[in-house]
């Protein structure tokens, strides 16, 4: 059996988001496993591809060679199902979906429709199909009507890290991290904490500032309507996040819906006790013994779960302790790629 897999991928692969973090660690972690990974770079504009994007994308996947071992973000598979169905009657075609694309919160009835029928038609050609976690599994299962035995859960690896000490001047230190955008429910996180703006705390909002740069925008002039601007800092993108965690108290996260959520992984990993959202995959990521779960885009519930933590120390510090022991016990990313690797070595 051949040991080249051809990795096709929309974008920027450097972009400090989870999927593709997801995406870099993977591929190196096959390299270590003696897998030779060629890169495909698709181009930009996914996933919603114009007429030029979608022809330069279908140049490129037009080159790998017949039988060659051929994986596509999910990004850009999603909207290809035309040129999925060519592939895979060539090539051993395994789709990696980080979430559905029509899952991404916030779009237009007519755009989520769409991709909701591209990506179920794209789904069909697939040899198999990867997924981050079980929740996504049973989505497609689902939703999207494929069949559970073509779809293989690699979970994302977690590094481990050390116990988090929290704000070295006392004052409880609240991090979040992700992309400012809409789905990350940044402005959510930011209505909560007007509502506790009696209690002492800072927050750092760190994550790429130019996906959304309106929504960015609409934020920071929040923050300031807000009288929060010494409080709440929108710090960008960091290359290494998780620099940041060792000195937060409190990791704090109000996405609309995540697929897997790597962020709270690495939380954990760091003994951070944790307040998110029952969206997506977040119950299965975060136990109850880590943190404090609400329903999305509910800002007085978050809030309420703030307050809880930043009042009660010893909530606090026990669900730090619960963190820390799930943490301990998540895969690293060698498991992550010898399940890709499985998946690959059944295809026929």
């Amino acid at each position: 059996m051949s040991r080249i897999l051809y990795f096709a991928y929309p974008g920027d692969l450097e972009i400090r988001t989870g999927g593709y973090g997801y995406d870099r660690r993977i591929l190196h972690a096959l390299g270590k496993r003696g897998w030779k990974v060629e890169a495909l770079p698709l181009g930009e504009n996914f996933p919603q591809p114009d007429e030029h994007a979608l022809a330069h994308a279908t140049r490129m996947l037009e080159t790998v060679p017949d039988e060659a071992f051929l994986l596509i973000d999910g990004l850009a598979y999603g909207v290809m199902p035309e040129v999925a169905q060519v592939l895979s009657a060539r090539l051993k075609l395994v789709a990696l979906i980080h979430h559905p694309l029509a899952r991404e919160g916030h779009l237009e009835p007519l755009v989520k429709e769409r991709l909701e029928r591209s990506e179920t038609e794209a789904l069909k050609h697939a040899h198999a199909v990867v997924v981050t976690s079980p929740a996504t599994k049973r989505q497609l299962a689902a939703e999207f009507g494929v069949d559970e035995s073509r779809i293989a859960i690699a979970l994302p690896g977690t590094d481990p890290g050390i116990q988090a000490s929290g704000s070295p001047d006392g004052v409880p230190h609240i991090l979040a991290i992700g992309t400012i955008i809409r789905r990350k429910g940044h402005d959510v996180l930011v209505e909560a904490l007007a509502e506790n703006a009696d209690l002492e705390w800072t927050c750092r909002i760190i994550g790429n500032r130019s996906v959304d740069a309106a929504f960015t925008q609409e934020l920071e002039d929040r923050i300031g309507r807000l009288g929060l601007s010494g409080r709440i800092s929108l710090t960008g993108q960091v290359d290494d996040t998780r620099g940041e965690l060792p000195a937060a108290d409190i990791f704090a996260l109000a996405t609309y819906y995540e697929g897997y959520g790597m962020v709270f992984a690495e939380a954990m990993a760091h003994g951070l006790p944790i307040v998110a959202t029952r969206a997506g995959a977040i119950p299965d990521v975060v136990p109850q013994e880590a943190g404090i779960l609400v329903e999305p885009g509910n800002a007085a519930a978050f809030g309420q779960a703030l307050r809880r933590l930043l009042q009660d120390r010893e909530l606090r510090t026990g669900l730090a302790a619960g963190s820390r022991r799930h943490g301990a016990t998540l895969p690293g990313w060698d498991e992550t790629a010898a399940t890709i690797e499985k998946v690959l070595e059944t295809i026929t």
